[in-house]
């Protein structure tokens, strides 16, 4: 865990980044946001930002979310000023910490943000060996190419890899590929020299500079455009970048990590992904099973997402009821574990019961059809191993309805299920962010309604 650590604070600072360090994470000091954030674009990373209150918090992650560098600040200060904590939140910061600091209080802090990364629940036979797998080849420094549908988890098998390899003291820096636009994903990778286009007012160090040592993740690396996937496959070959605006190559030292939710090799026949790269790429397959074939672990991932809810809305920790855990288990989970973290969300905060009853599973329209074990009998799997959810009367009822009408419900549908949620929607859906901001741009021209924005 990198944490950085930014103003004076009479001295409380330096005992804060002790109690850090004597918890395992790397400590960075900055006098100010504006020294932090040119430390940011020169390729010092950090998973948690802690900020003196004193400081310009609420431009500070102006500037963060500008140069799209995503790590959560937790605002400090002396004392339990409510007025500044409360201005601190209210400005962007997920947490306020008052010092002098407490190492336990720290402690926490540092663990809340990497709990989740850190937590992979794997009971079920189809997915013992997907773990057993990873366990395997994690030590090496083989390329790795994890797919699965939306919403399977790849992003934390690929920080269960770093994890277990031998580079789990650098740094681990996931990029995902259909979130950035086109335009910017080249120096959002390689970084760029100042002047190298419009608005690059300083130097920025890359993601595979910054991963040095390390690990880098490109997550759904089938977004990538063609001619961009070409300076990627020489940066793997050759272990170096050039920045943008640059001819200086750079030596870069870094275990690349790829994912998809798509069928590459269907991607590769249509042109849309480079065969030489999809070869670099695929040294290692890990295939991650979609929710409805690994049943088992459903009960533990629903009650992993009920605690974490709770505790995030300061509710009450709830067990899950037997019949409400039976009901999950039989459902088709479409959006897979995203959409199983979303439906826990949801009945942590409508369960009215000691228990969490099967009443307060709630699941959106769009996903009324899919099969529950008090409705339907659970997904066939064919023998490639893909689910054929059983659904007769669901063709019947699009019937004479344009494939736009057909489309655009489907679309505010899944984004009404993702709480607004533009990302997950996106990975739900299959298409890009991008694709999806356009739909939706045009749906409110046309005076429709669009779920609120909450992420994405």
């Amino acid at each position: 865990m990198r944490l950085m650590i930014i103003g004076r604070l009479d001295g409380h600072i330096s005992q804060a980044g002790k109690i850090a360090l004597q918890r395992g994470a790397k400590v960075i000091h900055c006098e100010d946001t504006d020294q932090a954030i040119g430390a940011l674009l020169n390729g010092k990373g950090a998973d948690l930002a802690m900020v003196d209150v004193k400081q310009k918090i609420g431009v500070f992650i102006e500037q963060l979310e500008k140069e799209r560098i995503h790590i959560p600040v937790v605002a400090c200060g002396i004392g339990t000023d409510a007025r500044a904590a409360v201005k601190a939140i209210q400005q962007g910061a997920k947490e306020y910490v008052p010092l002098p600091p407490d190492a336990e209080l720290i402690a926490a802090v540092i663990a809340a943000v990497t709990e989740e990364n850190n937590t992979m629940i794997a009971s079920d036979p189809s997915m013992k060996a997907v773990v057993a797998m990873a366990d395997k080849i994690a030590p090496s420094e083989a390329t790795v190419l994890i797919t699965g549908e939306s919403g399977t988890g790849k992003e934390v098998m690929s920080q269960y890899i770093h994890r277990k390899s031998k580079r789990k003291d650098g740094p681990f820096i996931a990029v995902n590929c259909a979130a950035i636009p086109e335009n910017l994903l080249e120096s959002e990778l390689f970084g760029h020299e100042k002047g190298a286009f419009t608005g690059a007012s300083a130097r920025r160090i890359g993601k595979f500079e910054e991963a040095h040592t390390g690990t880098i993740l490109l997550d759904e690396v089938t977004e990538m455009h063609p001619l961009l996937q070409a300076k990627f496959l020489r940066a793997i070959q050759e272990r170096e970048i050039t920045r943008v605006g640059s001819n200086d190559a750079v030596k870069v030292d870094v275990r690349i990590i790829a994912t998809s939710n798509r069928d590459m090799e269907e991607a590769v026949r249509k042109g849309d992904f480079r065969e030489d790269l999809y070869f670099r790429l695929n040294v290692v397959n890990i295939a991650l099973p979609s929710l409805r074939q690994r049943p088992a672990d459903i009960p533990a991932l629903a009650q992993f997402f009920a605690d974490k809810y709770a505790e995030a809305n300061g509710v009450a920790k709830k067990k899950i009821s037997a019949d409400a855990a039976t009901m999950l288990q039989g459902c088709g989970w479409r959006g897979n574990i995203r959409e199983l973290e979303n439906t826990m969300h949801r009945a942590i905060l409508l369960s009215t019961e000691e228990e969490i009853e099967a009443g307060a599973i709630h699941l959106s329209s769009s996903m009324s059809a899919a099969p529950t074990a008090a409705t339907a009998p659970a997904p066939a799997v064919k023998s490639d191993g893909a689910a054929s959810v059983q659904n007769p009367g669901g063709v019947e009822a699009i019937i004479g309805r344009t494939i736009a009408d057909v489309e655009r419900d489907m679309i505010l549908s899944t984004l009404d299920h993702c709480l607004g949620n533009r990302t997950h929607a996106a990975n739900i859906l299959g298409i890009s962010i991008r694709t999806l901001r356009n739909k939706l741009s045009q749906y409110k021209d046309e005076g429709l309604e669009v779920p609120a924005a909450t992420g994405g």
